[in-house]
């Protein structure tokens, strides 16, 4: 199954800023949901666990993560895949761009994510929210941080 979700979130930061914490493994392990584990595996790949929870499905996700096609500080790509045992597997790709506004920086996003197994019997619309609520606990946990300096 796949999908897309698009979506964008202002920041009271500017774009150098912004452009640090997007590359901060330690940011980022603080701003994915459910993420237990973020280790750098070489130049801008980590690798992964998190623990996620879709309806009736939990489980711990193992998988590895890539930063490319960098423009600093204007955007770059984040894609990643994942494992999951019998509840299927997951991945995609996101577009990340910043831009300045109103004194800080909008970010952008455009993700393409596709799962099979388990995860993908549990239908669109499940499917759908659930990683829309994601996204939306990874960008408010990612201003907090932004605004935390």
């Amino acid at each position: 199954m796949a999908m897309t979700m698009t979506g964008e979130v202002q920041l009271p930061a500017s774009r150098e800023v912004v452009w640090a914490k997007l590359n901060d493994p330690e940011v980022l392990k603080a701003c994915i949901p459910g993420c237990e584990e973020l280790n750098v595996a070489g130049e801008n790949q980590f690798e992964a666990v998190a623990k996620m929870k879709v309806g009736p499905v939990s489980a711990r996700f193992k998988g590895k993560v890539t930063l490319s096609d960098f423009d600093p500080p204007n955007s770059y790509k984040i894609s990643g895949e994942g494992e999951g045992g019998v509840a299927g597997f997951a991945k995609g790709g996101a577009t990340v761009s910043l831009a300045d506004q109103d004194g800080g920086t909008l970010l952008s996003y455009n993700v393409e994510a596709q799962i099979g197994g388990k995860l993908a019997q549990l239908g669109q619309r499940l499917i759908a929210g659930s990683a829309k609520k994601l996204a939306d606990e990874f960008f408010a946990k990612f201003a907090e941080v932004v605004k935390a300096g």
